[in-house]
């Protein structure tokens, strides 16, 4: 006989609406935390953003911060940031660090010249150091990315608005949008609150949450205007909870398989991807939990029509705008 895992049983009889002020308390909470700690703490913009040039070095030996922070002193470059990168799959001697220089006065980047002062400089307190990557972004163009990566969102959110609206009913689509603010808010915060870098690999990563999010609770709504059609005299609360019991199963399932995918590449992935990664694997718990929790409970809040459907005599699945394709 064939093993078959399942991370669920066959039949469940969960009621998620049983913690419901709890639970939505608890989200609105996060989100309303997640945008004080944006305003307060501030992102921590990498070179994308804020402009200027990152230099990464290696080295054989592990030299203290402070050594390369106090010979830069010297050259007047103003606020140098340093930091350590560590990662598990670095080789024993494999010493990283990641220096981000602003832009000096008059320059809209750091000039090859200064660039090349900076590299002297270290290989005098470090010879074994070598430069594998050297990135610059100037003011203007940092300015342009992050309108372009706000406006990618919004376009994304918008776009994934309008088509839930046209498959399904308003209600549904506002559900929907309140889940995906919920996610993309409370990882932002997240950023903020540990002060992780925030680049252009971050805001894929909220691309990439906001489809994954999307695809969960539309299948949770395709069941639920289903069952909308066979069980009409149940109450909506009964039967979103009948809804969602018998999708668990494949909510768990994708959530688990994906985040397997991720964490492997958490700790083998390298740091260069760690960020992006990191934000991809918590935006699959936290998708997982906006759809089980936030999008049911705006349509149960907003309620639905079933009347109206009723009087219509419409046939199962048919709906306003049931003869547009997905």
């Amino acid at each position: 006989m064939a093993f078959r895992l399942k991370l669920v049983p066959t039949q469940t009889n969960i009621d998620f609406f049983k913690w419901q002020r709890v639970t939505f308390g608890a989200s609105v909470l996060a989100v309303v935390l997640s945008i004080l700690a944006v305003a307060v703490l501030g992102l921590n913009f990498g070179v994308d953003f804020k402009g200027g040039t990152t230099i990464r070095t290696e080295s054989t030996q592990n030299l203290d911060i402070s050594i390369y922070r106090g010979a830069l002193e010297e050259l007047g470059l103003g606020e140098v940031s340093i930091t350590e990168v560590f990662d598990p799959t670095f080789r024993a001697d494999q010493h990283v660090k990641m220096l981000r220089v602003a832009p000096q006065e008059g320059y809209e980047a750091v000039t090859p010249e200064v660039i090349a002062e900076i590299e002297a400089t270290i290989l005098q307190v470090d010879p074994a150091a070598t430069f594998p990557s050297v990135e610059s972004v100037g003011p203007k163009v940092s300015n342009e990315l992050i309108t372009k990566a706000l406006l990618a969102v919004v376009a994304a959110s918008a776009g994934i608005w309008i088509y839930v609206w046209l498959r399904f009913e308003w209600q549904f689509a506002v559900g929907l949008v309140a889940a995906l603010v919920h996610d993309v808010v409370i990882t932002v915060g997240l950023f903020a609150v540990f002060q992780w870098k925030f680049d252009l690999t971050i805001v894929a990563a909220l691309l990439t949450i906001l489809g994954y999010s999307v695809n969960d609770t539309v299948v949770i709504f395709d069941r639920l205007r289903e069952n909308l059609q066979k069980f009409k005299q149940m109450p909506l609360r009964d039967l979103m909870n009948l809804t969602t019991n018998e999708t668990l199963s494949r909510t768990v399932m994708t959530m688990t398989t994906t985040a397997l995918a991720l964490l492997a590449l958490v700790i083998f992935g390298g740091d260069v991807i760690r960020g992006f990664v990191g934000a991809m694997l918590f935006g699959v718990f936290i998708g997982a939990y906006s759809t089980l929790y936030v999008a049911k409970n705006i349509v149960l809040m907003l309620g639905l029509d079933r009347t109206e459907k009723t009087k219509k005599e419409r046939k199962p699945g048919d709906h306003e705008f049931a003869n547009i394709d997905a």
